[in-house]
């Protein structure tokens, strides 16, 4: 029988006893711990809402007359007193000059009226005329005076015709299209020409149910304030689909004095400046509103955090690197850390890298660090 023996070289045999003495030496997996963040933190609630104009205006003419001419651009943004339409102006400008004329007319017969009262209110004391006769220019003068505050009075109509035939912006904000083309019949006070919103400050409403407003109006009672009156004007963040616009500040102004019945909610109202009209009413958005107030938090990476069916579980390691599970009942994120309720007191060390090599029972080589404020994201 054959028998065949391998040589191995001496490097090779070293080599293969050294492998098994590092298997044999090798340590306790390593870790990355960190003690948590605590800080005071304010805890935000989320909504749901709708950007709308804090000023919008149906543009209506006073006077009715043929549109003359339309002067601004479909959707651009106008100032307040720019001329947006002119109706024809020409019968007008005859009122206008037909009123004038009357005044005229008035002025000359309250100057004769009066002349001829004083002549006679003269010869009266003489005895060189009737009393009746007195009595009837004084009468006449008293009508002369009726008839010219009349004429004044229609003068001023006229102007004013003619004014509102020169149809101005009551605000600044953003227009919309011409409702009516030149030529058309204007009829006063029912024709609609346009509308302009306000693009400057902005509102931002959204609905809150009668939990969260219990909730607001405890907190705003702490804080002294009122909730319907803006809760001491409550800093709030609107963001909206785009997430790559950043996050709007506004302050909480106001809210309605009653609850829906059929809803069973309550609309709120922020305001938030928009200079650079990044938006717009209509579009939706989400609100971040202080949903508590301030207190000493316990915040951790979501990292560090496992699961367990339905529990949630974080790995604390002790001075000698024991790693001890514990259920915490984590809350809402709040500067890239999420939030701890219930589980820990803030002093403990967790493991936030090499979770999966934490086994319960085990042993680790940890690595401590700091933690940031702040997370960075």
């Amino acid at each position: 029988m054959n028998m065949i023996i391998r040589v191995f070289p001496i490097a090779t045999v070293v080599l293969i006893a050294l492998s098994g003495v590092l298997v044999a030496q090798q340590g306790p997996p390593p870790v990355t711990v960190a003690k948590p963040v605590v800080k005071s933190i304010v805890e935000d609630d989320e909504f749901v809402g709708r950007f709308g104009a804090a000023a919008d205006v149906d543009i209506r003419a006073r006077v009715s007359g043929f549109l003359d001419q339309v002067h601004f651009k479909d959707g651009s943004l106008v100032e307040e007193g720019d001329l947006l339409f002119t109706i024809d102006q020409r019968q007008f400008r005859t009122a206008l000059r037909q009123a004038r004329a009357q005044i005229s007319i008035a002025e000359a017969t309250s100057a004769f009226t009066t002349d001829q009262l004083e002549r006679a209110e003269t010869l009266i004391r003489n005895g060189n005329i009737a009393e009746s006769v007195v009595d009837q220019r004084r009468e006449a003068f008293l009508a002369s005076q009726g008839a010219l505050e009349q004429a004044r009075a229609a003068l001023e109509l006229a102007e004013l015709d003619l004014e509102y035939s020169e149809i101005r912006a009551p605000m600044s904000g953003r227009i919309d299209q011409a409702r009516v083309d030149p030529g058309n019949l204007v009829i006063a006070q029912d024709t609609l020409l346009t509308s302009i919103v306000s693009t400057d400050p902005i509102y931002f409403y959204f609905d809150i149910d009668e939990r969260y407003f219990l909730a607001y109006a405890r907190d705003a009672r702490a804080r002294g304030s009122v909730l319907q009156e803006g809760a001491d004007n409550l800093q709030v963040q609107v963001t909206v689909a785009d997430r790559s616009i950043p996050s709007q500040n506004g302050i909480l102004d106001f809210s309605e004095n009653r609850i829906d019945d059929e809803t069973g909610t309550m609309r709120v109202r922020a305001v938030l400046r928009n200079p650079d009209e990044l938006l717009t009413p209509g579009l939706f958005g989400r609100v971040n509103v202080p949903g508590s107030l301030p207190y000493e938090g316990i915040l951790i990476p979501d990292e560090a955090i496992a699961s367990d069916q339905n529990r949630r579980l974080v790995m604390t390691v002790d001075a000698d690197g024991n790693v001890v599970p514990k259920e915490i009942r984590p809350g809402p994120r709040i500067d890239g850390y999420r939030v701890v309720r219930e589980g820990l007191d803030g002093s403990e060390t967790l493991v936030i890298e090499g979770l999966v090599r934490a086994r319960p029972g085990s042993v680790v080589a940890a690595e401590l660090i700091e933690l940031p404020l702040v997370a960075e994201n």
